[in-house]
């Protein structure tokens, strides 16, 4: 599960910055809009494993793992 969430972040995090840079959203091109039901479900998913990516914070031998 931490492995989805920390790629699910990632496609998330790039996804972002090519928003900030060219004003191109990946999903939204990828799924036909981002009002898609398709594209929303990646969205919330991204958010999903956002928040799952917050418990990393918080774990013991965190500081180990990475």
């Amino acid at each position: 599960m931490d492995i989805t969430a920390l790629v699910l972040v990632i496609v998330g995090a790039l996804n972002w910055l090519l928003v900030g840079l060219f004003n191109f959203d990946v999903v939204a091109a990828i799924f036909g809009g981002s009002a898609v039901i398709w594209a929303r479900i990646i969205y919330v998913l991204v958010g999903i494993a956002g928040l799952w990516s917050i418990s990393f914070l918080f774990r013991k031998n965190a500081v180990a793992r990475a």
